[in-house]
């Protein structure tokens, strides 16, 4: 394409329906956005619009290169993200990403690292969707499960979480505890909702206790630690977080095939920028004093 202006025009015309508001989006004179648009048809030779009294409707044809459009204008806005990273000092966005559950362990870690970095814009994005670091998503990404092994990554374990069962006292005093795990079955559990869940723990539930049992069934495991707190039933906790609850009851001492890594996961491009190291030596620090 010889003018990716007009291009950009063409985008913001099918985003926003008008002449007028892609002109306010651009920045532009009214005029301009005619003349690209026209320009731009009269190159490809098709019609990428349907002009009407309420305004443009892209034809197939403009659709077809809208489809690009948007990709393109994705992609560079990721590129931009991956740009702002790559500074010698630490400021702009620093966007960490990770599952919800750990937000009590990280949170406050992010805090204490703004108030040494006060220029630093903090992003902290949780949830059970994978950020894509090649995008420029995120720099910092914490994950659980397998090792990540995404090209052009770089992954370093973190730190070893261990899960063991806990109940509360509002659930012993109504129910007792079960002494070994032939009695799981005459007790309430806190499960994942998803029956085909491969968290180890989860598998093992299913194992040893039967689908009437796992009675209060939740999304994710920060759900699922606030129903064991609440009473619902014995459930999973990570010993980190069974500390925070000193109420908390242990059912069962963690096993082995119970416990899981967290790993950090960075980009090749944005691994040894000034603001990434600075908050990975920071993280690393602070995981040395945690006492789990």
């Amino acid at each position: 394409m010889d003018n990716w202006d007009e291009v950009r025009t063409a985008f913001q015309v099918a985003r926003m329906g008008t002449v007028s508001g892609a002109a306010d989006v651009l920045g532009v004179h009214h005029a301009t956005v005619i003349r690209h648009i026209d320009a731009l048809e009269g190159r490809l030779g098709v019609k990428l619009f349907q002009r009407h009294a309420r305004g443009y409707t892209p034809t197939e044809a403009g659709q077809d290169l809208l489809r690009v459009a948007q990709a393109t204008d994705d992609q560079f806005n990721q590129l931009v993200g991956r740009l702002k990273g790559q500074g010698d000092d630490v400021s702009g966005e620093l966007v960490i990403t990770s599952l919800a559950s750990v937000a009590p362990l990280i949170a406050p870690v992010l805090a204490d690292f703004q108030k040494l970095h006060p220029g630093l814009l903090i992003r902290y994005l949780t949830g059970d969707r994978v950020f894509r670091l090649e995008y420029g998503e995120a720099h910092v990404a914490i994950r659980a499960g397998r090792a990540p092994d995404q090209p052009d990554n770089v992954v370093q374990p973190f730190i070893e979480q261990k899960v063991g069962l806990y109940a509360s006292q509002d659930y012993v005093d109504r129910h007792g505890l079960p002494e070994r795990t032939e009695e799981f079955p005459n007790h309430l559990f806190v499960g994942n909702d998803d029956e085909n869940s491969r968290a180890p723990f989860s598998r093992w539930l299913r194992e040893y206790t039967t689908a009437e049992s796992i009675a209060f069934r939740c999304t994710n495991n920060f759900t699922m630690q606030e129903a064991v707190l609440a009473g619902a039933g014995i459930g999973f906790l990570s010993e980190w977080e069974a500390t925070r609850h000193p109420g908390l009851i242990k059912v069962m001492d963690p096993l082995p095939e119970w416990s899981g890594t967290l790993w950090l996961v960075t980009h090749v491009d944005l691994h040894r920028t000034t603001k990434v190291q600075a908050f990975l030596k920071f993280l690393k620090k602070r995981a040395k004093e945690w006492s789990f």
